[in-house]
């Protein structure tokens, strides 16, 4: 069993125990979560696909932590220019950890 969900403009696929790291919410840690905008869903060869999502079938998790991701160093140059900038940025994100899938 797993499905397909959408958040934060991004698409994710989840299954029962798995754990997944969306954008930064902030909600504290322990917190539920659900999710209604499957775009896909699959259980034991009965498939279901979204017009653009699926009504009646739902994803629940649980708020596990926030933290940042790994460190992505942004480097610009111009050759022959004198032109170099260098930058750092750490993503952050909050870790879900999914307990159900849902159908109505």
């Amino acid at each position: 069993m797993y499905a397909i969900i959408q958040d934060g403009g991004k698409q994710y696929q989840v299954a029962p125990g798995k754990a997944i790291e969306i954008e930064l919410r902030g909600q504290e840690p322990g917190t539920q979560l659900e999710f209604s905008s499957v775009i896909f869903y699959e259980n034991e060869g009965e498939v279901a696909i979204g017009t653009p999502y699926l009504q009646g079938i739902k994803v629940q998790g649980i708020v596990e932590k926030h933290g940042k991701a790994e460190k992505l160093t942004i480097f610009k140059y111009i050759r022959r220019e004198g032109y170099k900038r260098k930058i750092g940025y750490r993503h952050k994100y909050t870790r879900v950890r999914i307990q159900k899938i849902e159908k109505e």
